[in-house]
């Protein structure tokens, strides 16, 4: 018989779901939606999601993928603007990029089993910092114009002034000073901008300033005057520097800056319609408490050896909730790594040697056209002014094959990057009607001006991790030495509740590095890019049907940014009703904390309404919350199914007492895997919801990004949507008017390949598998909210309250005890501190279940030892737990054995060992001591 996709990627098959479900106590797949899901949400239709198209095999997917890149147009783009083309090396498209070691691995909340990327991460940071001059940079941004719109608000935190307006010089992208705009008027910060290329600044007090070198024209200046002049004034400034012009140029942070911020696309990243990239935030150590999203750090461990972990873990927006400065909970780990490698892989001379052949290609332009040049100090772009003639030369241009920027009536901008060749310049100038072209030579020419620019006289990328990989048999073992001390999906199931782990199939990655995708420039021309046009429809339609709701945009590039956009879109249709005053946002206690961040980003005030012992949301506090804040009332924002992992049978009431008051229903779709297919949002009572197309549709997470949030909503809020960023008063929230664009064929394979019964049917698989574990796990370690029929979700949380208390082991110990079972663990403490919340997902199949079920039955008898005063609280196998081979080698006191400690089910055990690579990270220490670039070797010395 031959298996379908839907077959390969369910885990459980016919005969394993017929020795589930009766635990579960249902004999049916549809049994079970009827029993879990209260019915005044469940889909009636006997044929749900009528609007996809029917499931193809993989094969003909990939076809369909490569005649839609092959409908794109791949020309050499000279645009620009923060997006440049750029030479992957092929050892990391093989070993990095395309291997599922790396691109399935999950935030690195578990150090332990994390060292690999935590590695990689620091090397990152490492990076900018010193590329930048600053002494702290964090672990990614979400692209060049988020990482501004966070620097402008920690200029405005850590400015000791009252003043809120922000400097912006006129030379910044387009596209991020929408973004500042749309981050900016919630927060009542008003933006003055102004040309600052003269070093003077206008009259007035502001909080900081915002600058960019090059600028978007090109130019560069001296930075030095403007930041003494707004030091003087007691503003900040932060400064957008491109990183490969900062291996020639005196970095912002030599010159004065309080903070970096930028992208590292141009390090090896293809720019992929606009994403996924990596953008960078760096500040002075005195900042570096502000920094928003992750940052990782050195502490050491149970034994003393340096051990990598995220430093100030759990900050922001987990415990700041609505006072919380940030909403960002992610980062773009995946891309930061792959830019990370490439500057180690080149090292400090193959950047610089790929920095001075960019400028040579740029000054050869500049040359070619002779007086039509505006500056004459400039990196890679080149702004030439063509009175009336502007339209003509691009039309030119792109006749020969060549996309340039078209400024205005007048003006062109042209940008050269890596792969600019002798014949593209060639082309440009002859595109301007110039005879001729200069001597360019091997692409070195123009030394005279490369020495005009070369300003930077410190050094940068000393460390060994940029040193010792420039060979690829030492990248491709480095990458290797790295993956193999870290637990992605390619090795185990990865258990987390709220952040689903579910399979990321080779037939839906495989398109993302085609060159039909991966080099398309996201401002290139609508006709070049009708391929991944078409995929933005086909996904914009299939989330509005499988949903309920009427439009989607797919620009949100993580899920915080969809949650943003939502509440924007619900602000905003306020405003226009003149209903100003409707500012207050209900939320659950058991919320996300990025829920709260991100309505007060919005500029609501957050209320909490509680939840009642079981989880569920109280009506009654709900309805006390409304009537205080009747007028008030912007929206409530709920989690369904809730963050309790349970379907709550009176969210229709929920829905329809907040619309009577008058407010909007944001439900947020983290939850959506357990909808698909069964019920619709948009439906039910929802009026907008952001969807986590790397939970839900099979995005990988990439060891803590990229991730894409897009937002959906009903029509009367579909004018709200972000729009394009090049366009002002967009609203945009992202960079890119279709965010991480490269990664969309992902989702689109999934749904392709899946079809509406594949996608219903993983829904119900992975309901079935979670209450499974919930049946055979509830009498050792007790489930703690189930539904009415005494169902969870497609997540339990598992309560360890009272075994702690009687004791002492906590889920802390439990938690590394499964990495010595070959497990990553389930998630710590949320929403309920002391528990562990478990999400098998449809992906698993049942043995790799039972693994997991006998494990933590293994470790439940470990605990009763404990109890039993077989072994010390102090110093027993959960305790001491992870165990590394190296602790095996020294001397053991310990009151359990060696075979316990790294073969609790016995040497015979079938199930692959797996070597944490460290003992237990001491995370205090590594807070109180906070060490965020390369330690010197000498660190690392025994």
């Amino acid at each position: 018989m031959t298996r379908s996709f839907a077959d390969r990627h369910i885990g459980p098959d016919r005969d394993e779901l017929a020795r589930i479900l009766p635990v579960v106590g249902v004999g049916s797949l549809d049994e079970l939606a009827v029993a879990a899901l209260p019915a005044s949400i469940l889909d009636d239709s006997l044929t749900p999601l009528a609007g996809l198209p029917p499931a193809a095999s993989e094969h003909e997917v990939l076809a369909e993928l490569a005649a839609l890149a092959q409908a794109n147009t791949v020309a050499t783009s000279m645009i620009g603007l923060g997006y440049y083309d750029t030479l992957t090396p092929p050892v990391l498209v093989r070993n990095l990029l395309e291997n599922p070691a790396w691109y399935t691995a999950y935030t690195p909340y578990q150090p332990e089993i994390s060292q690999g990327r935590l590695e990689a991460l620091l090397n990152f940071q490492t990076m900018v910092s010193d590329l930048t001059g600053m002494e702290v940079a964090n672990a990614s941004m979400l692209d060049e114009a988020t990482a501004a719109a966070e620097a402008m608000t920690l200029l405005r935190r850590a400015c000791r002034g009252e003043s809120t307006r922000l400097l912006v010089d006129a030379d910044l992208f387009p596209q991020t000073r929408t973004v500042l705009n749309t981050r900016a008027e919630p927060l009542g910060i008003e933006i003055v901008t102004a040309d600052l290329s003269g070093g003077a600044l206008p009259e007035g007090d502001f909080f900081g300033v915002l600058m960019q070198t090059p600028g978007a024209s090109g130019r560069i200046v001296d930075l030095t005057s403007v930041i003494e002049a707004a030091h003087e004034r007691g503003a900040l400034v932060a400064v957008g520097a491109d990183l490969l012009a900062a291996t020639l140029l005196t970095p912002p942070g030599e010159q004065g800056a309080d903070v970096c911020f930028g992208t590292t696309q141009r390090f090896g990243v293809p720019m992929g319609f606009g994403g996924p990239h990596a953008g960078y935030l760096a500040v002075r150590q005195d900042y570096a408490r502000q920094l928003p999203g992750r940052l990782v750090g050195v502490s050491v461990d149970a034994d003393g050896a340096p051990a990598y972990r995220l430093a100030l873990q759990t900050r922001e927006q987990h415990i700041r909730r609505e006072r919380a400065t940030s909403n960002i909970c992610t980062a773009q780990v995946l891309l930061a790594i792959v830019a990370a490698m490439y500057a180690g892989y080149h090292g400090a001379d193959g950047l610089r040697a790929i920095a001075r052949r960019v400028h040579a290609h740029a000054t050869a332009v500049a040359e070619g056209l002779d007086g039509a040049v505006v500056h004459a100090r400039f990196f890679d772009t080149v702004l030439a002014r063509v009175p009336g003639g502007a339209e003509a030369v691009v039309a030119k241009a792109k006749s020969r094959g060549i996309n340039l920027r078209l400024v205005d009536a007048d003006h062109v901008g042209i940008a050269c990057d890596e792969a600019t060749t002798d014949a593209h310049v060639a082309a440009v100038i002859e595109s301007f009607g110039t005879a001729g072209s200069p001597e360019i030579g091997n692409g070195s020419g123009g030394e005279g001006a490369v020495a005009a620019i070369e300003t930077r006289t410190s050094e940068f990328l000393t460390h060994p991790a940029f040193v010792g990989h420039r060979t690829e048999t030492a990248m491709l073992r480095y990458l290797r030495a790295l993956s193999d001390k870290d637990i992605a999906l390619d090795r185990s199931m990865i258990p987390l509740g709220s952040c689903t782990m579910k399979l990321n199939a080779a037939a839906e990655m495989e398109a993302i590095t085609w060159p039909g995708f991966a080099r398309l420039h996201p401002f290139a021309p609508a006709d070049d890019a009708s391929g991944i046009l078409k995929i933005v429809a086909d996904l914009e339609n299939w989330l509005c049907d499988i949903t309920g709701y009427d439009s989607v945009s797919l620009q949100p590039n993580a899920g915080s940014q969809g949650e943003y956009a939502g509440l924007l879109a619900i602000r905003r249709y306020h405003l226009d009703r003149g209903a100003a005053h409707r500012d207050t946002c209900l939320i659950p206690s058991s919320a996300h904390g990025t829920n709260a961040a991100s309505a007060a980003m919005a500029g609501m005030r957050v209320e909490v309404v509680r939840c009642r012992d079981n989880g569920d949301v109280d009506l009654d506090d709900l309805r006390a919350k409304i009537a205080d804040h009747a007028e008030r009332l912007a929206c409530v924002m709920i989690t369904y199914p809730s963050t309790h992992g349970v379907y709550e049978h009176e969210v229709a009431d929920l829905c329809a007492l907040v619309h009577e008051a008058g407010g909007q229903v944001y439900v947020d779709g983290a939850n959506l895997n357990a909808l698909v297919g069964l019920a619709r949002p948009g439906h039910f009572g929802g009026d907008v919801s952001h969807l986590n197309l790397h939970k839900t549709f099979c995005i990988p997470h990439g060891g803590g990004g990229p991730g894409v949030g897009p937002v959906a909503v009903r029509s009367h809020l579909a004018r709200y949507l972000p729009g394009d960023p090049r366009e002002a008063g967009s609203h945009a929230v992202s960079a890119a008017n279709y965010g991480s664009a490269s990664i969309l064929p992902i989702t689109w394979a999934y749904i392709r390949m899946m079809g509406a019964d594949g996608l219903r049917r993983a829904t119900l698989s992975a309901i079935a598998s979670a209450n499974y574990i919930a049946r055979r796990l509830d009498e050792y370690f007790p489930v703690l909210y189930t539904g009415e029929n005494g169902m969870v979700a497609h997540e339990c949380i598992l309560d360890l309250r009272e075994i702690t208390k009687r004791t002492g082991v906590t889920v802390d110990d439990v938690a590394k005890r499964l990495a010595d079972y070959g497990f990553h663990a389930p998630t710590m403490s949320f929403p309920v501190a002391g528990t562990l919340m478990v999400e098998p997902t449809e992906s698993e199949n049942l043995a790799e279940l039972d693994e997991f079920v006998e494990a933590m039955i293994a470790i439940r008898a470990e605990i009763d030892q404990v109890a039993a005063g077989v072994w010390p609280i102090t110093d027993n196998p959960l305790r001491g737990a992870p165990h590394t081979a190296a602790c095996l080698v020294r001397e053991w006191e310990h009151p359990y054995s060696r075979e316990i400690a790294v073969y609790p089910r016995g040497t015979a055990h079938s199930r692959p060992k797996v070597w944490p690579p460290v003992r237990r990270v001491d995370g205090a220490y590594g807070d109180r001591n906070l060490v965020c670039t390369c330690p010197p070797p000498s660190a690392y010395a025994d």
